[in-house]
């Protein structure tokens, strides 16, 4: 089974750079068993300089799917580079979340028929974020122990002691299997097919919010059930401003007509990017 990591970003090079560096430090799995793919939402050109940066000195095979910026695109940019992506299992990451070295090993660890999964993320304030990201290390924190990360979250650095911790908790896992307001957006599992069964993510939702929710109800609509990826797979998810959230009213109310229909493919979904069936 091979992977693909696809890792959604928009104009912010210190972060992409910081969790291009976590991803090149993965270890446990071969390096053509896996790639990553960095859908871009529309950057200028200082983008894909850091992708062709890395691309020479990568573990494996870094891709650069760029589309116009003519907005907030993100369920647009992740459908175009699902679509090109060689893995049978689809994991998508924010290019703000760093994550540690055992993440794709996990991540595949995780994948089951049937079941998608649902990453999460630690926090890391602001004064933290900025000092990492001017650092030579950026994702140095990835790496620490216990130790660090009880100091990190005792002096505000971050909102959890324990983001190195694993553990098996295989039934519970399975405990919120259609419980859809556990998904976040910035660090998802699924395999190709499902993805492909469900028409990818709704590109009708226009700017920030709830796409994901909307990803997930209809997954589980199609008897696809979520697992849960706590101390297994989670990201350091580097301080931002809040989003333009002028879109969310808007983005709530389609979602709650998702929640209330009974469709199971996005009406605007990845479909427009394939290529039609040649008689």
């Amino acid at each position: 089974m091979k992977l693909s990591v696809i890792v959604s970003t928009y104009n912010r090079t210190d972060a992409l750079n910081a969790v291009l560096a976590g991803l090149a430090g993965q270890a446990g799995i071969d390096p053509a068993d896996w790639e990553v793919i960095v859908a871009d939402d529309g950057s200028g050109p200082a983008t894909r300089e850091v992708v062709e940066s890395w691309q020479t000195r990568f573990p494996c095979t870094l891709r650069h799917v760029w589309h116009e910026d003519t907005g907030f695109r993100l369920a647009a940019i992740r459908n175009r580079s699902a679509t090109v992506a060689c893995g049978e299992y689809l994991v998508f990451l924010d290019g703000d979340c760093i994550p540690f070295p055992d993440f794709a090993h996990h991540h595949l660890k995780l994948a089951e028929a049937g079941w998608f999964v649902a990453g999460n993320r630690v926090l890391l304030a602001e004064k933290f974020t900025r000092k990492l990201l001017t650092s030579k290390q950026p994702a140095a924190p990835a790496n620490w122990g216990a130790l660090r990360w009880l100091l990190a979250r005792v002096s505000g650095k971050s909102n959890r002691a324990i983001p190195w911790l694993r553990l098996g908790l295989d039934s519970a896992r399975k405990k919120r299997a259609q419980r859809w307001q556990v998904l976040k957006g910035c660090n998802i599992g699924v395999w190709k097919s499902d993805f492909m069964r469900v028409n990818g993510f709704d590109e009708a939702f226009s700017g920030w919010g709830h796409e994901d929710s909307d990803f997930a109800v209809r997954l589980i609509r199609a008897g696809i059930r979520l697992k849960d990826g706590r101390f297994a797979v989670p990201v350091l998810h580097l301080w931002h401003k809040e989003n333009d959230r002028s879109q969310q009213p808007e983005n709530w109310a389609r979602l709650e007509v998702t929640l209330k229909g009974h469709h199971v493919r996005a009406t605007l979904g990845l479909d427009q990017y394939l290529e039609p069936d040649i008689p």
